[in-house]
C-alpha cells in the first residue's frame, strides 16, 4: 500500500534541489508581516544554536547504518529542525553519502512512522503538492480538505511555490489537474480550481465599505437564496486577501446576527456548505479546521493516520500552539492525550514531538 509521500514511485517524483529553498524566506502558511506570530505559534523545539547540518547528516547515517534503526536518533534530530535546517541536512546527507536522505528512511522504516517522517523532512511546498496529488485520487470529502487547506491555510508564496513543485513533479499544472479531475463536480469543481489558482494580496489594507457590500452579497447568496456557490461567493472567497475576508466574514456576523461559518454548519448532508465553510476556517481561523481534522481521525471506529499525520505535520511549524488551545476549549482533551491514546511506538514518539508540550 502506497502510505502517504513514502513509496519509491513518490521519492522519485519530488522536485530537483534547487526547488527546496523557493519559499524559506518566510512562513509557508502566513501572509507578509506575520512571521513573527508564527514562530510564537510553532510547537516544536529547535536548539540554539543547532549544530551543523554536516553533522547533523552524519548522525543520521549512524542512526541508519549496522545491524537495525536508531529511530530514537532520528526522531530527536529532524523532529528538532526547522523546514530550512531540514533541507540543509537533506542536501548534505545526499552531497556525503550519494543517496537521498528520503530514498535512504523509505528503505529503513515502515509503516505510519515512515509515513510521517518522510513528509516532515520533505520540502513543505513539495509535500503540499505531493497531497494535493493523492487527494485528487481518491473519493470523500476529507480529500476535498487537502486541497482547501493547501489552498487557503498558507501563504500567497507557498501556494506559488507549491505549484512550482507540482508541475516540476508531474508536468501538469495543479489547476489543470483539479479542473480534469473526474470525481468533482461544478460548482464545486469551478470553487476548487478558483482556490488553488488565487494569488492573493498578502498585505494588510481593508476596504470597509467593500466588505459591508460583499457580507451583504454573502448572505442574499448563502441565506436568502441558499446557492452555496453562487458566482459572487466563489469570487469573494476566492479572490479576497485574507484580512479583507475577515473583515467581511464580521461584517455578516454584526449585520446578520449569526456568524457565517455557524449559518453553514448548520447545513447538515448538504457538501457544498460543508466545503465552503472548510475554506472559511481554512482562510479566517484555520486552527479551527486543524482541530477538528485531528479529532475526527481519532473519533470512531479505528484512526485515520493519514489525516492526523497530515494536519500534525502540516501545522507544526505554522500554528500549532493555536490548533491546541482551540482542541481543548471546543473538545475538553489535549491533542497529547488522544494522540496517545489512538497511536504507539515511534509513529506516537514523532507525532508527539512535533506537538510539543501540553
Amino acid at each position: 500500500m502506497c502510505c502517504w509521500c513514502s513509496c519509491l514511485e513518490c521519492i522519485h517524483n519530488i522536485p530537483p534541489l534547487n526547488l527546496l529553498f523557493l519559499h524559506f524566506s518566510s512562513d509557508p502558511a502566513l501572509p507578509a508581516g506575520e512571521e513573527g506570530a508564527a514562530v510564537s505559534m510553532a510547537s516544536i523545539s529547535v536548539p540554539n544554536p543547532a549544530p551543523p547540518a554536516t553533522e547533523d547528516a552524519e548522525n543520521i547515517r549512524k542512526a541508519v547504518q549496522g545491524w537495525g534503526t536508531d529511530e530514537k536518533a532520528l526522531i530527536e534530530i529532524l523532529g528538532h529542525r526547522t523546514a530550512a535546517q531540514r533541507a540543509e541536512i537533506t542536501v548534505a546527507y545526499e552531497g556525503l553519502y550519494n543517496e537521498t536522505l528520503l530514498d535512504r528512511l523509505h528503505s529503513e522504516l515502515s509503516g505510519d512512522f515512515r509515513s510521517a517522517m518522510m513528509l516532515w523532512t520533505m520540502d513543505p511546498a513539495a509535500r503540499d503538492a505531493k497531497l494535493a496529488h493523492k487527494a485528487l485520487k481518491k473519493k470523500g470529502d476529507r480529500h476535498v480538505w487537502v486541497l482547501i487547506e493547501v489552498a487557503c491555510a498558507s501563504s500567497p508564496d507557498h501556494l506559488v511555490a507549491l505549484r512550482k513543485a507540482y508541475r516540476a513533479a508531474y508536468s501538469a499544472s495543479l489547476e489543470e489537474d483539479v479542473a480534469a479531475c473526474p470525481l468533482y463536480k461544478d460548482p464545486l469543481k469551478q470553487f476548487l480550481v478558483r482556490l488553488v489558482s488565487s494569488y492573493r494580496y498578502s498585505g494588510e489594507l481593508v476596504d470597509d465599505e467593500l466588505a459591508m457590500a460583499e457580507a451583504g452579497e454573502l448572505h442574499d447568496a448563502v441565506v436568502a437564496r441558499k446557492q452555496t456557490l453562487h458566482g459572487d461567493v466563489a469570487r469573494i472567497v476566492g479572490s479576497r486577501s485574507k484580512p479583507q475576508l475577515k473583515a467581511t466574514f464580521e461584517r455578516f456576523r454584526q449585520e446578520h446576527g449569526r456568524a457565517i461559518d455557524d449559518v453553514l454548519e448548520e447545513r447538515r448532508g448538504d457538501q457544498l456548505a460543508a466545503m465552503l465553510k472548510t475554506a472559511v476556517w481554512c482562510l479566517a481561523c484555520p486552527e479551527k479546521h486543524f482541530a477538528e481534522v485531528i479529532r475526527s481521525s481519532i473519533v470512531g471506529l479505528g484512526t485515520d493516520e493519514e489525516s492526523l499525520t497530515r494536519a500534525i505535520v502540516s501545522r507544526a511549524e505554522v500554528d500549532m500552539k493555536k490548533v491546541k488551545e482551540e482542541y481543548k476549549v471546543r473538545y475538553r482533551k489535549t491533542v497529547t492525550s488522544d494522540v496517545n491514546g489512538d497511536t504507539s511506538g515511534y509513529y506516537n514518539g514523532i507525532l508527539l514531538t512535533l506537538v510539543g508540550p501540553e
